[in-house]
């Protein structure tokens, strides 16, 4: 379906750079004030941020969000960055920026969730303190283990492994060492995001069509609160001239879809959206404008 590219959905185009492009530095400027925050100001903003039994305790509920951007050492921070700069591109062109940006935030707060109520239940095993943007990221693997399930991922460069298996392989991963905590790793977290991402795809919000709940609820409550028009008066009819016919439209959408939108579409499966010329884009832009207008 046209509906399905990402690259016809609202807004494509418009930021120089991809919102995958600036988490990732966002990240590493969140870390450097890290280090900076470490050796000369010692104030006690991680402990704000990251995700605590502390906090969660006092109904900080901000640090399920927070928690993504802080990162315990450059290893962590260097691995979270590569699977997000792998995965986050795909799920951003299929998905959009609006649906990327909530897949992401959504799993990972999602997975500290998780993790939180298992530290607030048993610190002495699951710790006291999350940071890391690992949740959020193994949410947006799940939708491109589902969206591509055939694709080949290399484990650590090197094994080749179906990613719809390996979805499979890291959920049971994470499953049994959220049940035998003993690994230091917050595999809880890393187990909510993954169903996080499983629920995003399996209700359908990967597909732009499909109405997230809240915009239902946002568009019943602008309908109660939209002032109702004044009932109009009854108008005396005017004689008038044979009315023209409408001029049809020189193309209807079916011809212009099969005509010039699907060898574009062909083109982008076989060369990528980089390949299209100016002319091929304000092509797709008039289509996305006319699937708007539906």
């Amino acid at each position: 379906m046209l509906e399905d590219r990402g690259y016809m959905r609202e807004g494509s185009g418009r930021w120089p750079w991809s919102a995958t492009s600036i988490l990732l530095v966002v990240y590493v400027a969140v870390f450097a004030l890290q280090c900076i925050n470490d050796v000369y100001l010692r104030t006690p903003a991680e402990g704000w941020l990251a995700l605590t039994t502390h906090g969660l305790a006092r109904g900080w509920v901000w640090q399920l969000f927070t928690y993504q951007f802080l990162h315990a050492g450059p290893l962590h921070l260097l691995f979270n960055g590569l699977i997000l700069w792998w995965v986050g591109r795909f799920c951003e062109g299929v998905l959009g920026r609006g649906r990327f940006l909530l897949a992401l935030f959504g799993c990972a707060a999602a997975g500290g969730l998780l993790q939180g109520v298992l530290m607030l239940l048993a610190p002495g095993f699951y710790g006291t303190a999350v940071v890391g943007a690992s949740a959020g990221v193994a949410g947006l693997f799940a939708v491109f283990a589902l969206l591509e399930r055939e694709s080949e991922v290399r484990v650590y460069f090197i094994v080749p492994v179906r990613a719809y298996t390996l979805l499979w392989v890291y959920g049971a991963i994470s499953l049994f060492f959220t049940l035998v905590p003993a690994s230091g790793v917050a595999d809880a977290a890393h187990l909510g995001g993954l169903l996080a991402g499983v629920a995003f795809v399996k209700l359908g919000w990967h597909h732009a069509q499909v109405p997230l709940p809240w915009e239902a609820w946002l568009a019943r409550w602008r309908e109660r609160r939209a002032p109702r028009p004044a009932p109009r008066r009854a108008l005396v009819p005017v004689r008038r001239g044979p009315a023209k016919a409408a001029t049809p439209e020189p193309e209807a959408d079916a011809e212009f879809m099969q005509r010039e939108v699907d060898p574009i579409l062909d083109k982008i499966s076989a060369h990528g959206l980089h390949s299209l010329t100016e002319r091929e884009r304000r092509i797709l832009e008039k289509a996305r404008e006319r699937m708007n207008r539906r």
